[in-house]
């Protein structure tokens, strides 16, 4: 089957021996993960609350 790249838009194979999937190479993979981990990608909704003091000394 025939997919496109979520990263590059090029199309290429996916079926089991597909490394990247669901991308066409690790360098697509890779732009991705820079992508979330600098909060270029973000899934919206509330923040969680800052834990207080207390909580932090319980853990």
């Amino acid at each position: 089957m025939l997919v496109c790249c979520p990263q590059c838009h090029r199309q290429h194979e996916w079926d089991r021996t597909s490394h990247w999937r669901p991308f066409c190479s690790e360098r697509c993979q890779l732009i991705d993960l820079g992508a979330w981990l600098t909060e270029r990608h973000v899934i919206p909704g509330e923040s969680s609350p800052e834990p207080t003091d207390d909580e932090l000394r319980r853990h």
